[in-house]
Order: structure tokens, then sequence, then C-alpha cells
């Protein structure tokens, strides 16, 4: 069965965006830094980049290494709508969560108006790859019982206001860490899976 994982960047203190949606203001360290920690995050997971930018990180004719699906709320998908792209990840099959978006503005996007739950669920007993929850915070907490894992950037700054990884119910869940990496421009990952 397929898993669903959440793969994000969050600051110190949980926040996964600024209050307006902004992740502008994560710090990349000096080029040689950047480069080598984009490199290395692209080269394990090229599907995470956007179809636009493929190319130019040099993942364009890279194979989905471990997700096939993309689950994002509209937050997450908004910066692409507003930029005029209505399929980000086209490599992708992309469902957005919302019950404000409408008809959904291009047909490789399927928008779910309906319980996140039962499409995640029925998502998962498919055959495939992975499914990447892309995020936002309130559609991961609405999600927290079926993330299988999670793969957490973190980055050393602080963001004081902005929207949490997770926004939702008080649910302690138990995640154990299964591996960290540390970069030279003060990123550490880590990989967690659901106990």
């Amino acid at each position: 069965m397929r898993e669903l994982v959440y793969y994000l960047a969050v600051s110190i203190d949980g926040c996964i965006a600024g209050p307006g949606g902004e992740y502008d203001f994560y710090p990349s360290g000096d080029e040689a830094q950047t480069a080598a920690y984009m490199g290395s995050m692209n080269k394990r997971y090229p599907e995470t980049v956007p179809t636009a930018l493929r190319a130019a990180h040099g993942v364009a004719d890279a194979p989905n290494q471990h997700f096939d699906t993309i689950l994002m709320g509209l937050g997450a998908y908004r910066p692409a709508l507003d930029a005029g792209i209505t399929s980000p990840y086209a490599h992708l099959r992309q469902y957005v969560v919302s019950t404000t978006l409408g008809p959904s503005p291009d047909p490789a996007v399927t928008v779910v108006d309906g319980d996140p739950l039962a499409l995640a669920r029925g998502l998962k007993r498919e055959e495939g790859q992975d499914i990447w929850l892309c995020g936002g915070g309130r559609l991961a907490g609405a999600l927290l019982p079926e993330i299988d894992r999670l793969i957490v950037k973190s980055y050393p700054v602080v963001a004081g206001a902005g929207i949490p990884a997770f926004r939702g119910e008080f649910d302690p869940t138990v995640f154990r860490v299964t591996d960290r990496e540390s970069f030279d421009n003060g990123v550490t990952v880590t990989w967690f899976t659901r106990r």
C-alpha cells in the first residue's frame, strides 16, 4: 500500500510559511552551500521540483523517485495560480483540497471539496508510488491520522508568526527518527516514520 508523506520546510518555531504565505525568509547560505543542499535534495526527490523549474534545477528528465501524486491545500496551490501556472506539478497527479476554489482551473488538477481523509485513504489503496503531502498546515492537521512519514527540512530561522506545520485538534502522534542529515547552510533534514 502507498504511503502519505508530508515533505515540508519549517522554521525553528514550526512555521511552514509566514502569515501571508511567505516562504522567502528561509536562509539559504552562500552560493556553494545552497548548490550543495539543493543539489542533494533535488537528486533525492526530483519530483518535488515544480515542472517549470525542473530544467533550471537539472532534473528535467529525472524520473519520479518516490512520489507520483501530490496533495495540497489552496494555500500551497495559490502561489502557482497567482503566477499564472494552473498545473504546477504536471509530472504528478495533482489534487487540491479546497472548499473555496470552485472548479479546477486546469484539467490536470483535481479539486476536492470533500473529506480529505477519505481522499487520502482512497489514494493510499491504489497502486503506485507514494503520495506527497505538500501542505498546508490545516490540511496536514486534517490528514494527520493518515500520515505515514515526515521529511522535515528544518531551517535556522525563527518566523515569529505564520502558518504552523500542523493546524488542527490536539492529537499527540508519535513518530520515530529514521535518518538525519545536516548541511553547511544550516539546514537539517530529518526523516520520521509513524510509530
